[in-house]
């Protein structure tokens, strides 16, 4: 599909635009919700002028927007698309693919990115969901028991639903969020008509000043101003999905001028009402407006935090395919778009968390204090990426944007010290959070190599092999044998622990080694076949690291080279490792232990490269890690 997005029609153009409303900008949409709360409430709090306050806080909206979402994503980083695909490992694949044997770090930094994007797909339902519901103290302030349960309640059932796909309530995506933007442009132009001063606060001079003035201050501000801009990532991570003409599009027609009139009249209105400061979104519509609004908050924040799950579903899939994170079993909810799946495994996982984060923190502004860092960091990483690729690719002058990705990354390192100051306020959690993924994807990468080491060490080559039992062949029986391949180059496991115990070998034989390229999809030349010694098929099969393998597909593709195997008659033979730990293990205990344990919780082979479950052999073998 992403190859197909660039060279769509104007009409066609205009309604992905509208699709991706729905899916691209339900987390930045949300954002008014608590943003100018949380930016406001540390000068308000220190006393001062509050009509500079006001202009200063809008200003530097404003501009965090134009620079940060705008210039950074819209205007530079999508135009770094991994043919049409997007988001930080796609990006850590094509920086890959520049630096080639330097690339080691580049690999470190997507995993950081990576780990602390689950982070971020924890805390956007909760505080979305949380703050939308929160509504219902502004139209009654009995309700307020009630918010715990509603939020809950709805983020279980958000989360039950996903084994179904989206397909299903995608249809609504796109309106219920464009209506959204139209709303909170109308509620801010209302009161932009009331006090239309607050348009000084378009000239930066305001935002500055508030700073110098109070520097004190400057950090917490920034600490509130950054969560205007979360969610300005997913304009490059669903770029594969929309392309990126419509996804500009829908930002500088719809997006954009629906935050900025909000911001600018949750301004005006905070200036005509100091009181309201508390929470000026819902305090800025009439009475009989809440109700209303409050239930397409809610709706809002749903897709919102609907486009951040399955976004970590395509994460997941990929951290997979890249072997940074155990196999799981992966549900492919649509037959017809291959983007869209579930994995249990990640749905579960995400809903205790964000569980956990709606029963310790308890209400939004809580939850504001945990929220910002893992985005912060996730940004920081896509702009280092972002640096490296531009200074060697050139696609765009030298002189123009690396200057201009430096300044922006400067911004981020201060909204990083901003965010800092939450850290014993409740910023730990998405720290701890992070740090953890990241401990499981390195330990899991090391375990692995080891494991592929010792195995290639103890292996003996296949065409040794094969020669081998070309001059001594052993009895052979009708049909195909399948062979699954870790290493092109050694004989498989199974294979041997076969003419072990069997001592036959059938008729034909396929073995078959996957590659996982640093391209999201692979559209030509998936398989190569060769034949060798003893009449064996040697099949090297390529899949982009957004594909799922899938050996059945895999033989049908053979035909045209001469192999035809029907997948349903062929008999597979998988090798089982059952991995013990060791006191001479280059492993610490401790990651031998999560090691063994990932590797247990692991998806079997079966699953994952959709392999016909009565057609299988699996022949165990014991390795210390």
């Amino acid at each position: 599909m992403s190859s197909q997005t660039e060279k769509l029609s104007g009409s066609a153009t205009a309604k992905m635009a509208f699709a991706s409303i729905g899916v691209v900008f339900g987390d930045i949409g949300t954002s008014p919700l608590y943003t100018m709360r949380e930016a406001l409430r540390p000068v308000i709090s220190a006393g001062g002028d509050t009509r500079l306050a006001v202009l200063g806080v809008v200003s530097l909206l404003i501009w965090g927007l134009l620079l940060i979402v705008t210039l950074k994503y819209v205007f530079i980083i999508m135009r770094a698309d991994n043919h049409g695909e997007g988001g930080i490992l796609s990006q850590v694949a094509l920086v890959q693919g520049l630096l080639k044997d330097k690339a080691n770090f580049v690999l470190l930094l997507g995993i950081i990115g990576a780990a602390f994007f689950f982070g971020d797909a924890m805390i956007t339902p909760a505080i979305s969901v949380l703050s939308a519901v929160e509504g219902l103290k502004i139209i009654n302030p009995g309700f307020g028991s009630f918010i715990l349960p509603i939020t809950l309640a709805v983020l279980m059932a958000l989360f039950f639903y996903q084994y179904r796909g989206t397909s299903d309530v995608a249809k609504i995506f796109a309106p219920a969020t464009g209506l959204w933007f139209i709303v909170i442009g109308i509620m801010g132009l209302v009161q932009i008509i009331k006090d239309p001063a607050i348009f000084q606060a378009v000239n930066p001079y305001y935002g500055v000043a508030m700073l110098l003035q109070r520097p004190g201050l400057a950090l917490l501000v920034f600490g509130g101003v950054f969560l205007a801009v979360t969610g300005g990532e997913a304009l490059y991570a669903d770029m594969g999905h929309f392309g990126k003409k419509p996804i500009r599009l829908a930002w500088l027609c719809v997006a954009l001028p629906g935050l900025l009139l909000n911001y600018l009249g949750q301004g005006a209105f905070v200036l005509t009402t100091p009181a309201a400061m508390e929470n000026p979104f819902f305090l800025m519509v009439p009475s009989w407006a809440l109700a209303p609004l409050v239930i397409l908050a809610t709706l809002v924040t749903i897709i919102a935090s609907q486009a951040v799950i399955t976004g970590a579903y395509s994460i997941a899939q990929q951290a997979m395919s890249l072997n940074l994170i155990p196999r799981m079993e992966i549900t492919h909810t649509s037959e017809s778009e291959q983007g869209q799946i579930y994995i249990a495994q990640i749905n579960w996982l995400l809903l205790a968390g964000v569980f956990m984060l709606v029963l310790v923190f308890k209400s939004s502004d809580a939850l504001a204090s945990a929220y910002g860092i893992a985005v912060n960091v996730a940004m920081l990483v896509n702009n280092a990426l972002a640096i490296i690729y531009f200074y060697y690719s050139k696609t765009l002058p030298r002189y123009l944007v690396i200057p201009a990705l430096g300044f922006i990354f400067l911004i981020e390192i201060v909204f990083l010290a901003a965010n800092g100051l939450k850290l014993a306020s409740g910023g730990y959690l998405p720290l701890i959070i992070g740090t953890f993924i990241m401990i499981i994807m390195l330990t899991w990468m090391r375990g692995r190599n080891l494991l592929i080491a010792k195995y290639n060490r103890e292996s003996v080559e296949l065409n040794n092999v094969l020669q081998s039992l070309e001059r001594h062949p052993p009895s052979r029986v009708a049909g195909a044998a399948v062979f699954m391949q870790t290493d092109a180059k050694y004989a498989p496991s199974a294979l041997m622990h076969n003419l072990k115990h069997n001592r036959v070998l059938h008729d034909r034989l396929v073995f078959i080694s996957i590659v996982t390229t640093n391209q999201p999809r692979v559209e030509v030349d998936r398989v190569s076949v060769t034949q060798g010694s003893l009449g064996a098929w040697m099949v090297r099969a390529k899949f982009g690291y957004m594909e799922q393998p899938d050996v059945p597909a895999i033989l049908r593709s053979c035909a045209p080279f001469g192999l035809e195997v029907d997948p349903r008659q062929a008999s597979y033979f998988l090798g089982r490792r059952v991995i013990k730990s060791s006191p001479k293990s280059a492993m610490p205990f401790w990651q031998q232990r999560i090691f063994i344990m990932l590797a247990n919780q692991a998806s079997r082979a079966i699953e994952f490269f959709r392999i016909p479950p009565d057609r299988v052999v699996e022949l165990g073998m014991q390795m210390s890690v």
